[in-house]
């Protein structure tokens, strides 16, 4: 038997969906997908989630989200879709198992992914120092000094961000120039607490065995020279990738893969998305929580008509 309400993706936007969706009596089952609680289990202090008059941690907040779900009657399963046919009625979607189910609506909720370096420190850092997310957590840095790396308008936008708390920005970038618009880079270039560092690339950050960002070691790609920078905190800006392959050729996206969505409705009936996977400008727990509650409400409507 079909499932009537399939939700893909377990992070602020997949829960909230099923949230909404069984109160309204649709039995919504959520695929979690390889992270449950998506993006945000990378944060250890959420300061800007409402509600929470204290710092929340990520991963105990989506665990409180993930748990509600359960409560209002959504169901959980463990597994990625990789492959969907929305050709069809009642749509199919296989997993990478093997596994195949069928589905009258489905919200895909599986987020976008930060680029990051790539370096181990990096990874074990990560939540401690390592940001991909300025607004989230800028404030933690208060007087301190913090290093953006990137060199779009993304990484003008957090440098700039950052100078309301930070005591000393760094944008570091591996080129000569800047990919950002013009007025962005201008901005960055004259605000008298940003310096940049050109043709520089982080080659490892400081320091793991203290458990926290220390500083970084730097590169200069032109004339090999190390340096080291000391910095409280660090936030890689080269880019998001919008978890969408399984869904490629299937619901129309943009240049850049994320799904275009009319208020969470895409361009084929009885599929929905919500949150970061069809967000590219605002990225946060709150607003994919908020489009989480429109695509159920939306299949709620779809599925009365």
């Amino acid at each position: 038997m079909a499932e009537q309400s399939v939700i893909i993706g377990g992070g602020p936007a997949g829960y909230t969906a099923a949230i909404y969706a069984a109160r309204a009596n649709l039995n919504p089952l959520i695929v979690e997908g390889p992270q449950p609680g998506g993006q945000l289990t990378t944060t250890t202090n959420v300061e800007n989630y409402p509600g929470f008059v204290e710092a929340v941690d990520g991963t105990a907040l989506m665990q409180k989200m993930r748990e509600q779900a359960e409560r209002c009657g959504a169901r959980l399963k463990t597994g990625e879709i990789t492959a969907v046919d929305f050709n069809r009625a009642p749509f199919s979607l296989s997993f990478d198992s093997g596994e195949t189910l069928e589905a009258i609506t489905v919200i895909i909720a599986t987020g976008a992914s930060a680029q990051y370096l790539g370096l181990e420190s990096e990874r074990k850092l990560m939540g401690r120092g390592v940001s991909a997310c300025a607004t989230c957590d800028g404030v933690l840095y208060r007087g301190k000094n913090v290093a953006v790396v990137g060199g779009g308008d993304t990484a003008m936008e957090d440098a700039l961000f950052l100078t309301r708390f930070a005591g000393r920005v760094t944008v570091i970038h591996r080129r000569n120039e800047f990919r950002a618009s013009r007025i962005m880079a201008e901005r960055v270039k004259q605000h008298p607490k940003i310096t940049v560092l050109w043709d520089t690339i982080v080659s490892e950050i400081l320091d793991v065995p203290k458990g926290e960002v220390t500083g970084l070691r730097l590169k200069n790609v032109k004339t090999g020279a190390y340096s080291e920078l000391p910095v409280a905190g660090v936030f890689i800006a080269i880019g998001h990738t919008p978890n969408t392959k399984p869904f490629a050729g299937k619901v129309a996206m943009d240049d850049n893969g994320y799904i275009i969505t009319e208020h969470t409705r895409t361009n084929v009936p009885g599929v929905f998305a919500a949150g970061d996977v069809q967000d590219r400008v605002y990225r946060q727990a709150v607003t994919a929580a908020a489009s989480g509650c429109m695509a159920a409400m939306e299949v709620e409507r779809y599925l009365k008509h």
